[in-house]
């Protein structure tokens, strides 16, 4: 039974997903609390209502619904490609508004063709809004995660800071954070004089061997910690991480690349404009961007009304190439729809084979909201 009155617009939402071919599911409310915290990202995870069963185990409320649709695809063996559609109630700690709401939206898995399943999900998106708030103006912003690894990839950055700096996509204030520690270097404070001297000479089986003796000197069981090699390899990158400053030439690049904010009819030409000027091999991160905006503009959507931003990211871990939001254009606060492309997320999940996935979830409230205020 539900716990929250639905919104009465709800029948209009699944007749829409009806239109398309979906086939509705529901999970269960109590969910394994694992796969949210491993891999849901931090925003998801401080938010998250959690329990125990009786032999111990961690479980949540459930958070949102693509975990549990992907964990319901790969347990029920369906065969691909599979759209599922969702409407029920999600739990989350929220600074506003009620901890408890409806949400709706579409999991589309095992598509190949990639392109035209981005552009088909966007379309969804704004199908169901113009159904359920006909007439309202709409903004759409656009991001894709694939071109931002393929920019700092082709930077040529140590690997540990290409992994920071991806992890922090989306996240605005850690980027800028992140950026700022790349134009200065930092020096490792409390290190051991002898480790430093072991880790800058370059000898790992001497840094190892001292690793392992001062464990086993001050009692340290490597059963109980990592392994020697382990401390030793996650200490020279800690040092290369805090020794790597950028020059200015290439801050300024990745600067340049993230202020990029243009309609999306004019991001293809602005993106290769960027990598030929900056002798940037993108690979074919911009090929697959070229063919989503053909797919959009196929679709019949206008490419002018959708925003792209270099820098736009949503904050979950499992995204992977495009991530979207549409908001109410005369109300920028309140994100209606938010989605993106998950293609390493099934895999996580404990699939047999790669399943290529992108989805979308709307927030019923918000929805609601926006028609009591029209």
């Amino acid at each position: 039974m539900p716990m929250i009155d639905m919104p009465d617009f709800t029948g209009d939402i699944l007749a829409e997903f009806a239109n398309r071919r979906t086939t509705r599911v529901d999970t269960p409310v109590i969910q394994p609390a694992e796969p949210f915290l491993d891999m849901a990202g931090e925003d998801l995870r401080r938010r998250i209502f959690l329990t125990e069963n009786e032999r111990g185990e961690s479980l949540c409320l459930r958070p949102e619904f693509t975990i549990p649709v992907c964990l319901r695809h790969i347990q029920t063996a369906t065969g691909t490609p599979k759209r599922y559609a969702y409407l029920g109630e999600v739990f989350r700690q929220r600074r506003e508004g009620e901890n408890e709401f409806y949400q709706a939206g579409i999991e589309d898995l095992g598509d190949t063709a990639t392109a035209g399943a981005d552009a088909r999900v966007i379309g969804d998106a704004i199908a169901v809004l113009d159904r359920v708030l006909p007439g309202r103006r709409l903004a759409v912003t656009l991001g894709d995660q694939a071109v931002f690894e393929a920019v700092v990839n082709a930077l040529g950055l140590p690997a540990g800071w290409r992994k920071r700096l991806i992890q922090s996509f989306g996240n605005a204030d850690r980027l800028a954070q992140l950026l700022q520690d790349l134009a200065t270097a930092h020096p490792v404070d409390g290190l051991d004089f002898k480790v430093a001297s072991l880790v800058a000479s370059g000898d790992d089986a001497a840094l190892i061997a001292h690793i392992d003796e001062t464990m086993h000197a001050t009692g340290y069981s490597t059963n109980a910690s990592r392994a020697p090699a382990e401390i030793a390899a996650r200490l020279k990158e800690k040092l290369i991480l805090a020794a790597t400053r950028l020059d200015e030439r290439t801050l300024s690049l990745l600067q340049e690349f993230l202020s990029l904010e243009l309609p999306l009819d004019e991001a293809s030409s602005a993106l290769v404009g960027f990598a030929d000027a900056a002798g940037l091999k993108l690979g074919g991160a911009v090929s697959r961007f070229d063919e989503r905006v053909a797919a959009l503009a196929n679709l019949g959507i206008d490419l002018s009304t959708i925003t792209y931003r270099a820098a736009f990211g949503r904050p979950l871990d499992y995204y992977t190439g495009l991530v979207f939001e549409i908001l109410d254009a005369d109300d920028d606060q309140a994100v209606l729809v938010g989605g993106g492309r998950f293609d390493r997320l099934l895999t996580l999940l404990g699939a047999e084979s790669h399943i290529p996935a992108v989805g979308f979830s709307i927030w019923l409230d918000r929805i609601e909201a926006a028609r009591t205020s029209a």
